[in-house]
């Protein structure tokens, strides 16, 4: 099977929506003719032209707005962030229109809005430009929240983006962009709500999300040289999550560690924790344990990002940690 890079696996399903789909149009800075920050939509300004890929200024709460207006007349907006913390410029219009609007109508008007942008913490980009922010918008109802780990995942769960008559937040950690992985030729979408079991094991459970998806399987993949076999879940989605496999591995393991970049309080971990103690408590075999990236804002010196995100030692040492529990 080819091989391509996550953003060209985006952007291969968002071509083929285009193309196939003229109510789709893409809005955000820098995203026309130069193709986006990190090449999101390179190409398709000469393909689309001005109307389909519209620059914007910086104007977030307006663009924003803008397309929820667009977005309930039938068109399927695209909103491309860049940095996902620019996204919280335009809060009011997420959180009391975008978000609530299928129910205030009583599901007369749609809301088919994909709201894209870089997640995650590295290469230096500081506190403006490294938030994650998936617990706040998976806490919302009304949100569909994707955080896809490789590149095949990106174009299935994109493509199911795209066709969603709910606004999907479509998450991307930066340092997977540029990854390379399979991935299937033609069109193909994945379902929301639906996990991946990124590796098989029986002896303990690490849920990954994200960035830490990788990492949490190379760290298996070391300890299982030690004769230790731990099963890595990636959940896909945020919301809706898909508790049924997860507390099935959990059924199988008796143990989980929760691996997480975002901040610990109140977070996806908890949620996941409080699901398993109520659904799964006669099935765990020691207590649930959580790995999250610390909870300071993100400084700017590469030593010191390193320090505040779970690296490969500190989840090989938690999963040690539980088994020895």
């Amino acid at each position: 099977m080819r091989e391509l890079t996550y953003v060209e696996a985006t952007l291969e399903a968002l071509d083929s929506a285009m193309a196939r789909d003229p109510s789709i149009f893409v809005v955000g800075e820098g995203i026309g003719e130069r193709g986006g920050n990190f090449n999101t939509t390179v190409g398709l300004y000469d393909k689309y032209g001005p109307e389909r890929l519209c620059d914007t200024p910086i104007s977030e709460r307006g663009f924003v707005g803008m397309c929820a207006g667009a977005a309930m007349t039938g068109t399927r907006p695209v909103v491309d962030f860049m940095f996902l913390d620019f996204i919280l410029d335009a809060f009011g219009e997420l959180v009391n229109q975008i978000a609530k609007m299928q129910y205030m109508s009583s599901g007369r008007l749609k809301m088919p809005i994909l709201l894209r942008g870089a997640i995650g913490i590295g290469h230096s980009a500081a506190t403006h430009h490294s938030g994650s922010y998936y617990p706040i918008f998976a806490h919302l109802p009304g949100f569909r929240v994707v955080v896809p780990a490789i590149p095949s995942d990106a174009k299935g769960l994109f493509t199911t983006a795209l066709q969603s008559d709910d606004p999907v937040l479509f998450l991307e950690h930066k340092s997977l962009l540029f990854n390379r992985g399979e991935v299937p030729e033609g069109e193909y979408a994945i379902p929301f709500g639906q996990a991946r079991i990124a590796r098989e094991g029986s002896d303990c459970t690490l849920v990954a999300i994200g960035s830490m998806v990788d990492k949490s399987v190379a760290v298996c993949d070391k300890l299982a040289e030690d004769g230790v076999s731990a099963e890595v879940i990636d959940p896909r989605t945020i919301a809706p999550l898909d508790m049924e496999t997860i507390l099935e591995s959990v059924s199988k393991t008796g143990r989980l560690l929760i691996v997480d970049e975002t901040f610990q309080p109140c977070g996806v971990g908890a949620e996941i924790a409080a699901q398993v103690i109520d659904q799964g408590f006669d099935d765990l075999d020691a207590p649930i344990r959580r790995l999250n990236g610390a909870h300071v804002p993100t400084p700017y010196s590469p030593p010191l990002e390193l320090a505040i995100v779970p690296e490969p030692d500190d989840i090989e040492q938690s999963v040690r940690d539980l088994l020895a529990e």
